[in-house]
């Protein structure tokens, strides 16, 4: 495994730390595939959470820019392919991922790191986070998906105005705007997200992976189409182990003992 992504295997979970504290854990291809490929380790071992989160003072700055300097290369970089090589599918190995991702935003969130933040399930950010969609800095979109979740987050005013100004957010207003799950101590903040992952691991993962899949799909269904998929859904969880079990340590006044299937 590269260096620049450091791999912490738990009972049930995995923390994934993006390492490349001295550029604020900013993107360079290397860790683009490395964080993609421990993330996919992570699925294949039968993972069942993730928890997300940066070395040093910062969560992830976006991009390496320097890597992406017009001035050091032949012409203009085309930047399409770099969102469809590595952001594209980052973002939808996310949400595709059959349980759930917490991300500890530990510092700054910048660019594409703010929007990698957004593309995980539960955000915990420490009181001194900040988002930032700096893209309009450098001439840019939000990309990272950072033009659909914001919008859906927030709301189209709220959306422009991060995204056209660059302002930065800091965690307490991004929580009281429900941009995020929850914003706490600096000092807490990995015990708190860590004590999350350890609870959706032992959880009933599937049904909360499918839970997972359908507030995503709500998006774009309809309502009819949608209470099909509940229905379909409901079919899938009311066949499983884990809804067994956890109707029988209710009946029971005992803890379940969810398997994830």
């Amino acid at each position: 495994m590269s260096e620049s992504i450091i791999v912490d295997k738990h009972d049930q979970w995995v923390q994934i730390t993006l390492n490349r504290p001295d550029r604020l854990n900013s993107f360079n291809d290397e860790m683009h595939l490395a964080l993609r490929s421990a993330i996919e380790c992570a699925r294949d071992e039968g993972a069942r959470a993730i928890l997300l989160t940066g070395a040093g003072r910062g969560f992830c700055a976006g991009q390496d820019l320097s890597d992406r300097d017009p001035s050091k290369m032949d012409g203009p970089p085309d930047l399409s392919k770099t969102v469809r090589t590595f952001y594209a599918p980052l973002v939808n190995l996310i949400r595709s991922l059959e349980f759930p991702v917490i991300c500890a935003v530990n510092g700054v969130a910048a660019g594409a790191g703010a929007n990698l933040a957004l593309a995980c399930d539960m955000v915990f950010a420490a009181e001194s986070a900040k988002f930032i969609q700096s893209f309009s800095k450098v001439g840019l979109i939000p990309d990272t998906g950072g033009s659909w979740h914001l919008p859906r987050l927030l709301g189209e005013a709220r959306a422009k105005g991060l995204a056209l100004t660059a302002m930065p957010l800091d965690a307490k207003k991004a929580e009281e705007w429900a941009l995020i799950w929850k914003c706490v101590p600096d000092a807490e903040l990995m015990q708190e997200a860590s004590a999350m992952a350890e609870q959706l691991a032992h959880g009933p993962t599937l049904g909360l992976g499918l839970s997972k899949h359908a507030i995503q799909a709500s998006a774009t269904d309809t309502l009819s189409d949608h209470l099909e998929l509940e229905a379909d859904y409901m079919k899938i969880c009311g066949e499983s182990a884990d809804y067994a079990e956890g109707v029988s340590a209710f009946l029971e006044k005992r803890k379940p003992e969810f398997k994830g299937s």
